[in-house]
This record gives structure tokens, C-alpha cells and sequence, in this order.
């Protein structure tokens, strides 16, 4: 098989941490196969996320700009039909945008991830409560179809980064613990209600330097108000580039978060991950990589039966939007302290 033959594009455009869960198996890959290599189709924002694979060429996809309509993909395509001969495409993403570029460009394998639609809907459903296979392992099947069968048992990770003068100055000094904490997510469903999130914040800081994670103006305003009035308390969001929040990250003794992208981004680059679920479940197959089981605290099925509502935790009943608060604040408070 010639270089050419073994150059596999991948496609995985959205979301963060959709794309992040695609960095455990990329490393595991390259490394079982280290004459591979892969060129990643993504959006621009995330070009960061593969900073440390070798042999990985990121190509950034402007999905609301040039690369927006289907004569955008086209010219896109053209592009690659110009510059690269891959021997297969592997995409991770699956969606139209996705169908119609493997349309345009030249290669004979196409391999799809499997989503297993089917049986999230069945959980999401009631039909069945039960493990069903993580996403980590649906990526790594597109390449077992492809003649790279990957093994994620005994995964390896990068070093902390060294902290630029900037970014020490700005978090101040260590107390003990570096904790990150991730209090939003996509969906008020998946998050423990805000007042108390404060209240754990407050909590943790007494013992540990706590590191507040987020995104956009209003969740930046509510940090800043933390931080205002918690010791031991550095608000990074707005105030960095994703690069330095990756250093940042890559430098915690633990991260706290929702089920969210922030998970995936500690989880991948080797941090533990303590994760509350809200409507969500981690059944579904959205657990962050190479964490315990009991780093997962889990809102009360006794209490909401119908959990997992929905896969993404957009869909849930009224009743169910503060599912979390069933997860009692002194667990999270001591099982962060148990793990770190």
C-alpha cells in the first residue's frame, strides 16, 4: 500500500464536544498505526483540539461562510481533489452537509458512524434502560470498517503544558488543588441550578484554587460576579484564547462540569472528570473518555423516571428542567474532594 493509499480523510465538523471525543481515538490510532496519516476536516474553531497528534493535518471548513452552500462544498472538494489522493474517507459526523461533500470528492471508500439512532430512541423512549455503546467506540468502528481496527484500553495523553507569564499571573496563585469548573451547558436541562453551583464553588474555594469555565457575555457576567466574591477564585472565560484555555485545562488536578463540551476537553487531554447529569444519562453514550463510572453524578430516577429524556438533553418535560438539583450539593462537594 503506498503513502497515498494510506491517507484517510476525516470529516467531524461540530459540535465542541463532539469533536473533542474524537481526539482519544485519533491518538490511539496514529500511534497503533504510525505510517497513517490523516488529514481532519473541521471548523476553524476547533483546530486546536488536535494541537498534539502527529502526522494530523486539520483543514478548516467555513461552514457559514465560502464553504456554506452546496457550491460552497463543491469548491471545497475541488480543492482537496487537487491537492490529495486519500484512500478513504471516514466520517465521524453524518449529517447532510457531510453526504454532500463526500459526493464531490474523489475516493472509492466511504465509511459512515453509526449512531445508533435506533437504540437511543428506545432509551429516550423507556423501551430499554441500559449501557449502550459510547461514542468513542462508534468512532473507532469507522476505522475497524476500514482496515484500522483501534484499541482505546490503554489510552495515553499528552504532558501538561507550560503556563505563559500571562496566563500564571492572570490565575494567580496555587492553593493546593487546581480545580476547573464548567457550570453551563447547551441546555438548562443538563445543568445543576446556578445558585447552588455557587454554593459548591464557594465550598471548594475554602481549600482549593478554583478555575471558572464558560462562554458568551452572560455567562461571562455571572463568573465575574463569582469570582468577585469567592477567594481562590479566577473567572478565565472571554478573557483567553482556546489554546490557553487548553494549557490551562491540561494543567488541573480535576475538572467539574455538566454534561457538556468541557467534560470532553479535560477527559481528552487526560484529566479526571467528575460530570453531573441532569436530564441527560450517560446510557446515551456521551460520557467523558477513561472516567470511572463514579465520577458521574446522576439526577434521581426515582424521583424522574422518564431519564434520559432525550439524548442531547434539548427535550424534557417542564417538571424535569431542574432534574439536577436531585443530586444533593455535599456529593458533588465530596466526591470532588475524593477524587482530587
Amino acid at each position: 500500500m503506498s503513502h497515498s493509499e494510506k491517507h484517510i480523510l476525516v470529516i467531524r465538523l461540530s459540535a465542541m464536544g463532539d469533536v473533542a471525543m474524537t481526539i482519544p481515538v485519533l491518538r490511539a490510532l496514529i500511534k497503533q498505526y504510525p505510517d497513517l496519516k490523516v488529514t481532519i476536516l473541521t471548523k476553524p474553531f476547533f483546530k486546536p483540539f488536535f494541537r498534539d497528534l502527529m502526522n494530523v493535518e486539520v483543514i478548516c471548513v467555513d461552514v457559514k461562510g465560502k464553504h456554506k452552500s452546496v457550491f460552497g462544498l463543491y469548491k471545497l472538494a475541488r480543492t482537496l481533489n487537487k491537492d490529495y489522493k486519500f484512500y478513504a474517507i471516514a466520517d465521524l459526523h453524518n449529517v447532510l452537509r457531510s453526504k454532500v461533500l463526500k459526493q464531490f470528492i474523489r475516493c472509492n471508500r466511504f465509511v459512515s458512524i453509526n449512531k445508533g439512532r435506533r437504540d437511543k430512541k428506545q432509551l429516550t423512549s423507556g423501551k430499554i434502560f441500559k449501557q449502550l455503546k459510547t461514542t468513542h467506540q462508534r468512532y473507532a468502528d469507522v476505522f475497524d470498517v476500514l482496515g484500522y481496527p483501534v484499541d482505546l484500553t490503554n489510552p495515553f495523553f499528552p504532558d501538561k503544558v507550560d503556563l505563559n507569564r500571562e496566563v500564571i499571573e492572570l490565575l494567580g496563585d496555587r492553593k493546593n488543588g487546581f480545580i476547573g469548573i464548567a457550570p453551563f451547558a447547551a441546555h438548562d436541562g443538563k445543568m445543576y441550578p446556578l445558585n447552588l453551583m455557587e454554593q459548591v464553588v464557594d465550598q471548594l474555594s475554602k481549600d482549593y484554587k478554583v478555575v471558572l469555565f464558560g462562554g458568551g457575555k452572560n455567562e461571562e457576567g455571572i463568573l465575574s460576579r463569582w469570582e468577585k466574591f469567592h477567594k481562590n477564585t479566577v473567572n478565565v472565560a472571554g478573557k483567553l484564547s482556546l489554546d490557553e484555555e487548553l494549557d490551562i485545562i491540561s494543567n488541573l488536578d480535576m475538572m467539574l462540569s455538566m454534561d457538556s463540551g468541557n467534560a470532553h476537553i479535560a477527559a481528552m487531554l487526560g484529566v479526571k472528570t467528575v460530570t453531573i447529569w441532569g436530564v441527560t444519562h450517560p446510557y446515551a453514550g456521551f460520557a467523558p473518555f477513561n472516567q470511572p463510572e463514579d465520577y458521574a453524578l446522576l439526577s434521581d430516577r426515582e424521583q424522574f423516571p422518564l431519564i434520559p429524556t432525550s439524548t442531547y438533553g434539548n427535550k424534557y418535560p417542564e417538571a424535569y428542567q431542574k432534574a439536577a438539583k436531585s443530586i444533593d450539593l455535599k456529593i458533588i462537594v465530596n466526591k470532588v474532594k475524593e477524587v482530587i
